[in-house]
């Protein structure tokens, strides 16, 4: 839609990623109810969404708000998330605010009214801030412009920067390729949201990663969305998981059973670490914008790939705070 709205996507890069992947995971970790004729439709929309056909996808939902109009704020409020979409190579801001404007105004009770609201508020301060960001961007192109004039002298020292880059590269490659070796541990940090593999004391390689949906303190009971805390085992795995593909780790341990029982409730169970819901891995990174699983630790769907082949069943998982 031109360099005006790519800037105003880059504004909006870190508050969308939290919208979008609220409403695209909520299928399998949250609560939403679907109670309308419109079910069937509205799978085809999504589908049709998840498959990058996002003006068919629209096409879809103004044919439920037309024939099923008591939907009509959640077909507006997805709509108004497809229009603003950043995988959207068409989309249309100005649609997107009339969306959720539309929704405020005619569903003044619903439940997606205070994520429109916050919608409406983030797209009309990035407008606001677009002449500051044009203004530098002017700057910056002036600045690359002296750079070009220093001619042979820059162009000679970028080659050689470029030359050490793949030099350092190859020799990253090196270390991985020697790495390639079984880890015997599997680290998690909630508070740094990091997955480490350790063999034999030694990092191979680190990962960045979401948590439940209630990550501070160790998971307690079921349906609490807390990621535990202690040491586990990987003790299965599952290549035909609905999050792509998954390891179980054996919670609940003695220890959560003891504080289970203590407590009169359930510890509940079937944590993993596992991918993108199946359906939905151009998320890719953004997905660790927001704590959205159950309690389980997810990444995305290539790096679990990379920790099935890396982390043998009875690997040792220590969950730290």
């Amino acid at each position: 839609m031109g360099k005006k709205q790519s800037r105003i996507g880059e504004h909006l890069n870190f508050f969308f990623a939290r919208i979008i992947i609220t409403a695209i995971l909520i299928c399998g970790c949250s609560h939403f109810n679907e109670g309308f004729q419109a079910k069937s439709t509205f799978i085809e929309a999504n589908d049709l969404f998840s498959q990058g056909s996002y003006k068919a996808s629209l096409s879809k939902y103004e044919q439920i708000i037309e024939k099923y109009p008591t939907a009509g704020d959640r077909v507006l409020f997805e709509m108004g998330i497809i229009y603003t979409y950043p995988g959207n190579e068409q989309k249309d801001y100005q649609k997107s605010l009339e969306c959720f404007q539309k929704l405020i105004k005619d569903y003044p009770g619903s439940w997606y009214r205070k994520d429109s609201e916050m919608m409406i508020f983030h797209i009309n301060n990035v407008t606001v801030k677009d002449k500051t960001i044009a203004t530098q961007q002017t700057q910056i192109e002036t600045l690359q412009q002296e750079v070009k004039s220093k001619g042979n002298e820059i162009i000679t020292l970028q080659k050689k920067i470029e030359a050490l880059e793949q030099e350092v590269k190859s020799k990253e490659n090196e270390i991985i390729t020697v790495q390639k070796v079984p880890a015997d541990k599997i680290l998690i940090e909630k508070k740094e949201r990091r997955l480490t593999l350790i063999s034999k004391g030694k990092a191979l390689k680190t990962y960045k990663i979401a948590l439940g949906g209630n990550p501070n303190g160790p998971k307690e009971r079921q349906g609490d969305n807390k990621t535990p805390e202690g040491t586990y085992v990987i003790d299965s795995r599952n290549r035909d998981s609905r999050y792509h593909l998954s390891l179980h780790i054996s919670y609940p341990n003695e220890k959560d059973k003891k504080r289970a029982k203590e407590l009169g409730v359930s510890p509940g169970g079937d944590i993993m670490i596992h991918g993108i819901k199946n359906g939905f891995s151009r998320v890719g990174n953004f997905h660790t914008k927001v704590d959205w699983t159950k309690g389980c630790i997810a990444v995305t769907d290539e790096e679990i790939e990379e920790i099935d082949k890396l982390a043998p069943d009875g690997t040792i998982v220590e969950i730290r705070p």
